[in-house]
């Protein structure tokens, strides 16, 4: 099983220092410390494990160092910053495997530049040798790159030339949609081997600035410095520690404190509970962070983000993830305005921002989603974007016969139109409604309302709503329907329904990684006995089927 959860004394690949307003992490790749012992991490090369310790650092810079204003990436190895992904790691590793993996590199990258936009905690990287492939990728991500000027030091996106793959992590999309370099001197840089150093990186928009060797520890401590005095972030606050989840696995079961996963292995279905909060919302922000890492919504999002990967990751064949939610509405909706109202308190922006990016894994996961909405739902505010997030939502129709109590109900409320938007800069509601602005506004006429089936049936929020006597047979049809597709053709279809409206940088990444994943990675010319991958550091060159397809 692969774990997601670490924290930096466990770190084997990184260092994370903290000094006044700046961070910085500092890679220092243990070559045996990869997930599988069939390769070797040479060169700041890395694997799967390598960014995992990656993500949980930049998550504990959001929480743990609300001081932080600015992070520098740095390498502990004396002229080199990083190689990339590890070559042997993706010759060797299962198709799934290199998906999952390409997919969260890209999460924990668009998460550095999430906090750079909203979290006024800016990146910078210190290339002080060469940085290739997503190494340089690593580099991109950041907001401002500073390269060694030593006459050897160069960025270089060598897949094509070397792999007969592309940069998979956003390379090729951030060269022209984040840093503007003019197409054909893209197709220059990403077709040499060698990379570009020197005064044409700096002249093509490769990299941001040029420091002499002599100089360049002094300038990037000057320059981190200067960052952090621009962020907003507070400098006289505690943050809060983000301790480990606690989570029992079974064979067919995973525990959180509010959120559970059971496991139909005959039916290839998980069943994802989430709960609601069992109290009210603090009085203040202040008394929220005194609760660290259990107040309800922290703590929540942070557990149904392990939940997405470990299903990503670990449970290959299971196809499809049926999300409940069970509490008390009225108390979700209470967290739900305690965050929105006072988003401007650093805590509970961050708490928003990070229920964003799990929102958006959610939207980039390979499974079918089917939110189902019973008697003693909680679906409302944050918690009813687990509806407009799904391929599909179904709702009963009054109460459970003979049970009494009341009915199934959701609300729609203001964060649902303004807090959580999804890759292509929409919020769901818009995304839902793309096209469409008549019955976007109907939706939204709704805010606040606690809408019963049939309402939530007529402003287009659920699928379809079923009485109690046709709910178990219709979902069971449903279920087993999915079950009978090809899991690529509904991956396919899935990803292309997900994201209608405006293209974006997070788009298109998503969008050519697909591709990237699933054709030009299984091809022959890659991955065949005979391709580039298999065939990289041997001394024979590939063997490359001509015909362009």
């Amino acid at each position: 099983m692969i774990d997601f959860q670490t924290n930096p004394e466990r770190y084997r690949h990184w260092r994370l220092k903290v000094d006044g307003r700046v961070a910085f992490l500092e890679l220092g790749v243990e070559p045996r410390g990869g997930l599988d012992p069939g390769y070797e991490l040479k060169l700041n090369s890395y694997d799967l494990g390598v960014d995992i310790e990656l993500a949980d650092a930049v998550q504990r810079l959001r929480f743990e160092h609300p001081e932080v204003g600015a992070v520098v990436i740095r390498s502990s190895l004396d002229r080199m910053f990083c190689a990339g992904a590890n070559i042997g790691m993706l010759a060797t590793a299962t198709h799934p495997l290199k998906v999952n993996f390409c997919k969260f590199t890209n999460e924990t990258r668009l998460a550095m530049e999430d906090a750079s936009a909203n979290s006024g905690q800016r990146y910078l990287a210190a290339v002080n040798g060469n940085a290739a492939g997503g190494g340089y990728e690593l580099a991109l991500a950041t907001d401002h790159i500073m390269l060694i000027n030593d006459r050897r030091a160069a960025v270089s996106l060598p897949e094509v030339p070397l792999l007969g793959v592309l940069p998979g992590t956003g390379g090729l999309t951030r060269l022209t949609d984040k840093r503007h370099v003019r197409r054909d001197r893209a197709d220059i840089f990403s077709t040499l081997e060698e990379g570009i150093k020197g005064d044409k990186a700096r002249e093509w928009g490769l990299v941001d600035e040029l420091v002499p060797a002599s100089a360049f520890d002094d300038t990037v401590v000057q320059r981190a410095a200067e960052f952090a005095a621009r962020s907003d972030r507070p400098g006289d606050v505690t943050g809060v520690s983000l301790t480990p989840l606690r989570r029992t696995i079974e064979p067919d079961r995973v525990e959180y404190t509010f959120l559970t996963i059971d496991l139909d292995r005959e039916e290839r279905t998980a069943s994802l509970v989430v709960k609601g909060p069992d109290g009210p919302p603090p009085p203040d922000p202040e008394a929220a962070a005194g609760l660290g890492a259990d107040f309800w919504p922290l703590r929540l999002a942070r557990e149904l983000d392990d939940a997405i990967l470990h299903l990503r990751v670990n449970e290959l064949d299971i196809g499809t993830i049926l999300v409940r939610a069970e509490g008390d509405l009225d108390l979700v909706l209470a967290h739900d305005a305690f965050l929105l109202g006072k988003a401007d308190h650093w805590l509970l922006r961050e708490v928003v921002l990070l229920w964003g990016r799990v929102l958006r894994r959610l939207d980039v996961t390979s499974r079918s989603i089917i939110t189902l909405v019973e008697p003693g739902s909680c679906f409302g505010g944050v918690l009813a974007e687990l509806i407009l997030a799904a391929d599909r939502s179904y709702m009963l129709i009054g109460s459970w016969s003979g049970e009494g109590g009341s009915a199934a109900g959701l609300v729609i409320t203001d964060s649902n139109r303004l807090a959580y938007p999804t890759w292509n800069g929409l919020s769901r509601l818009e995304t839902r409604f793309w096209g469409d602005p008549g019955s976007l506004a109907g939706a939204l006429a709704t805010v606040g309302r606690r809408l019963d089936a049939e309402e939530a049936m007529a402003a287009g929020l659920i699928t379809e709503a079923y009485d109690d006597l046709d709910w178990d047979d219709e979902l069971r049809l449903v279920v087993e329907e999915r079950a009978s597709f090809s899991p690529d053709g509904l991956t396919g279809m899935e990803a292309n329904l997900r994201f209608p409206g405006p293209e974006t940088m997070e788009t298109k990444i998503f969008g050519r990684l697909s591709a990237w994943q699933n054709w030009v990675f299984q091809r022959p010319n890659a991955s065949g006995e005979q391709g580039a991958l298999r065939r990289y550091g041997s001394g024979i060159r590939p063997e490359y089927d001509t015909r362009r397809a």
